[in-house]
């Protein structure tokens, strides 16, 4: 049951539940529809899965910027397991229906999943400058005490600057409309269904990307920046493609996250005459495939992971 409660200059209305959407328009399409998002979330946790079961029996791949790799997957098996059960509940069951702090949870684990890759995508172009730039002093720089004090510092920047986030959603007073635009919980398409003051939310929403998504995207752009210039100043042309080679998977990482990211903010921001369904194709790209695709080019780009894939494959078959 809804939660109304009387003030003097009105009523606090509060719904029992939110309802969340599919892909609008293709409702009859959803069974089938089903089948690339099943595929896509089997590849996000397999993938990911073996990323970090490679990582940990390798000894070799103790380093830096597979400590990192692991966090990053760390994220991404998290982003995939927080929107699997409504999305994939919604395409099979048709199971619309989520408790109001329900969503309000699943929001917060979100966005801190969310910022959290971003934090993680900007230490690894850290890692990467420092390889490329100073690779002497790399194991000194970035030892396994530091890259412990990276991860506990990510994890609390995400945790305490969001913490607000539920609190002013929960003060709200909202209207009778409950349908979300997306099969999970986003916070600016929950303040959207208030019908009060939502400045505050539009405001700290806005102070919180820009400083710390947005300020990561900067810094990344600018470790880039330096990257390329201490490649330029190598002896060969060889010598600089095989450097600028070795951040090729970070490159496309960095653009998979950040590109939807982007788009979607604007959207919910400043796209109110944009057809729900542009807006919701670009959710499920932000959401999605990032956690699939971070695998596939890790694996593929990175010949140390390659190796130990292959050679785990091989003990499996040939057991002896």
């Amino acid at each position: 049951m809804a939660i109304v409660k009387s003030f003097a200059n009105g009523s606090f209305y509060q719904p029992s539940a939110f309802l969340m959407m599919g892909i609008p328009g293709l409702e009859a399409l959803h069974h089938w529809i089903s089948i690339p998002f099943f595929l896509l979330y089997f590849t996000a946790l397999l993938g990911n899965g073996m990323i970090l079961f490679i990582i940990k029996k390798t000894q070799s791949l103790h380093e830096p910027m597979y400590y990192l790799l692991s966090m990053l997957a760390v994220t991404d098996l998290g982003l995939a397991l927080c929107t699997l059960p409504t999305t994939l509940g919604i395409f099979w069951f048709n199971i619309r229906r989520i408790g109001f702090d329900a969503c309000l949870t699943q929001m917060y684990f979100i966005h801190i999943l969310s910022l959290s890759e971003s934090s993680v995508l900007l230490a690894m172009a850290f890692d990467r400058f420092i390889a490329i730039s100073h690779p002497l002093r790399y194991p000194a720089i970035l030892a396994k005490s530091t890259i412990i004090k990276i991860g506990l510092a990510i994890i609390l920047r995400s945790v305490l600057s969001l913490l607000p986030l539920p609190f002013l959603l929960k003060r709200l007073t909202y209207c009778k409309k409950t349908e979300l635009s997306h099969s999970f919980c986003f916070h600016p398409d929950i303040m959207n269904l208030a019908c009060a003051d939502i400045k505050v939310n539009v405001f700290y929403g806005m102070i919180i990307l820009l400083s710390t998504v947005g300020m990561d995207f900067i810094f990344i752009v600018l470790s880039y920046i330096l990257i390329i210039k201490t490649a330029i100043s190598l002896a060969t042309k060889d010598e600089c493609l095989k450097t600028l080679n070795t951040c090729v998977s970070h490159i496309c990482a960095v653009l998979i996250f950040f590109i939807p990211l982007i788009g979607l903010s604007m959207i919910h921001r400043f796209g109110k005459n944009i057809p729900p369904l542009v807006n919701t194709l670009v959710a499920y790209t932000y959401l999605i495939i990032p956690p699939a695709l971070n695998p596939i080019i890790y694996s593929i780009k990175s010949s140390h992971i390659r190796g130990a894939l292959l050679r785990a494959l091989r003990k499996k078959s040939y057991p002896s």
